[in-house]
């Protein structure tokens, strides 16, 4: 009989010694978190009047929103496009995404010197700010993301809700609404897919305005009037390649088989999409006549060597192979490389590109910021391993029950 996937809470063992390691060092980004909390900024960090920002905005905010594109191109792909056999890889996409932007959310707040004013833009309104645009955006978009989650709580949760003692009369009330819930959703699902990628679209460009913004700051070697375009089509790119990535690490981690036959179909959609980029970045650059700036041995011209060659050129040259398509260590490699391209270029935007005037010393981040910065990234490891021993997420092999095809994407 044909095996067919369904998503299932793996019930994995969930402490290993790689777990154990996430954890001290998610504790100590923890204590840091703390101290900055208590203390201040200008405790655990090396920012100042003339670098406002640093690596918890250019790593935890301006990266992480770019890596958790993985679940908004994968919801387009899926669900708006109807490729129902990339429906495996969706929910796996949602959760990280999920994840993503949460943290992305709490990296804002911890960044803010007013963290406790974050609220703000949803009173305050100022239509004329990038950031305003990006903040509603992302708060919006992290609701629907919850939202679009809801359906995979509900199938755990619907006839199996057994509360004890006198909450046990909660029991039918609580189920009713898990179904009525549900019923909901199915109907209205839809709307908050399309949300979700139109929501995505815009703030992900808008965080290249933002740099726009910044005009003689930045060096002429990222500084463009199409920085916008540059940063969606990055983030369109990288989508993938994470799914790839994590789809590759989940199934080493959990002992499961890869899904070789659907990476390897995504992977051939990465190539042209790496060549669309290239093309923009490349004629950008000779419209501007800002390539002479590479014929100079600077910090700059060699970051922007290392992120095109390593973060485009090679890895667009491996997506376009057969033999890496075909092969789980070749895609995984691959979508590394794509992986690090994209977080080197928004490290480049926001750090290296940018010259404060006045500076009168350079920045480079506290041990504080670097704990704080590890920790939220194991977290989100952590959370995501519970979340998927937990919840009906990842697909495994399953019989079909009377000739019917589990969808996972049902709730």
């Amino acid at each position: 009989m044909e095996l067919l996937h369904e998503a299932l809470p793996l019930k994995k063992k969930y402490f290993t010694p790689g777990v154990v390691v996430l954890l001290i060092l998610a504790i100590v980004g923890m204590a840091f978190l703390l101290a900055r909390f208590v203390f201040g900024l200008g405790a655990i960090t090396n920012l100042d009047n003339q670098h406002p920002w640093g690596i918890w905005i250019g790593i935890d905010v301006a990266a992480g929103v770019a890596l958790a594109a993985g679940g908004f191109t994968t919801a387009a792909l899926g669900h708006i496009m109807h490729r129902d056999k990339y429906e495996t890889i969706i929910r796996p996409a949602l959760l990280t995404a999920m994840l993503g932007y949460t943290f992305v959310a709490l990296s804002v707040a911890v960044d803010l010197g007013r963290w406790y004013s974050i609220w703000h833009p949803l009173i305050f309104w100022n239509g004329n700010s990038a950031l305003f645009e990006v903040g509603i955006c992302v708060m919006t978009y992290v609701t629907v993301l919850y939202i679009e989650f809801l359906p995979i709580v509900t199938k755990k949760f619907i006839g199996n809700v057994r509360l004890k003692g006198f909450l046990a009369k909660l029991n039918k009330p609580l189920d009713s609404l898990l179904r009525t819930l549900d019923r909901g959703l199915n109907k209205t699902m839809f709307v908050f897919i399309i949300a979700g990628v139109v929501l995505s679209c815009l703030h992900q460009s808008s965080l290249g305005t933002l740099m726009v913004i910044a005009g003689s700051k930045m060096h002429p070697l990222w500084q463009t009037p199409v920085l916008p375009l540059l940063f969606l089509l990055s983030a369109i790119s990288v989508g993938f390649p994470m799914v790839i990535m994590e789809s590759t690490l989940a199934s080493r981690s959990f002992g499961l088989k890869p899904e070789t036959e659907v990476l390897s179909s995504l992977g051939t959609i990465v190539g042209p999409l790496l060549g669309i980029y290239l093309a923009f970045k490349i004629g950008d650059m000779f419209i501007r006549e800002t390539f002479y700036y590479l014929t100079e041995v600077t910090t700059a011209s060699v970051m922007f060597s290392v992120e095109i060659i390593f973060g485009v050129v090679l890895p667009l040259r491996l997506f376009l192979t057969k033999s890496v398509l075909k092969s789980p260590q070749g895609l995984f490699i691959a979508s590394l490389l794509v992986i690090f391209g994209v977080l080197l270029n928004r490290i480049n935007n926001f750090l290296v590109a940018y010259n404060p005037p006045y500076a009168t010393s350079s920045y480079f981040p506290s041990v504080g910021e670097i704990a704080v910065t590890v920790g939220f990234i194991c977290l989100e490891i952590l959370l995501y391993r519970w979340f998927v021993n937990y919840f009906p997420i990842v697909s495994v092999p399953s019989k079909p029950a009377n000739n019917v095809k589990y969808s996972v994407t049902g709730a």
